[in-house]
């Protein structure tokens, strides 16, 4: 289990994509490196009392400094930029 940060939507000038999102895992520097984990399995679990949990998938490698594309089943709140993700 390796533990990602929510960097940012995946978005352009004017549009962003509510469902994918860009992570950024500690000791990843390489693209290489990031497409390792392609296919892997991504869950974020929300602060609250609930504790709701809300998988995707990693896509492909974004850029080439180790940062990966997630696309999640539902899009994730605006809250969750710069928390933690489980990467599995």
């Amino acid at each position: 289990m390796t533990i990602a940060k929510v960097i940012q939507f995946r978005r352009g000038r004017k549009t962003f994509k509510p469902r994918h999102f860009l992570l950024e895992i500690p000791g990843t520097t390489t693209r290489e490196a990031a497409s390792e984990l392609v296919g892997k399995t991504a869950t974020w679990t929300s602060p609250g009392k609930q504790a709701k949990k809300i998988t995707g998938k990693i896509s492909s490698a974004h850029g080439g400094n180790g940062v990966v594309r997630a696309i999640f089943e539902i899009g994730l709140p605006g809250q969750a930029i710069g928390t933690e993700v489980e990467i599995n």
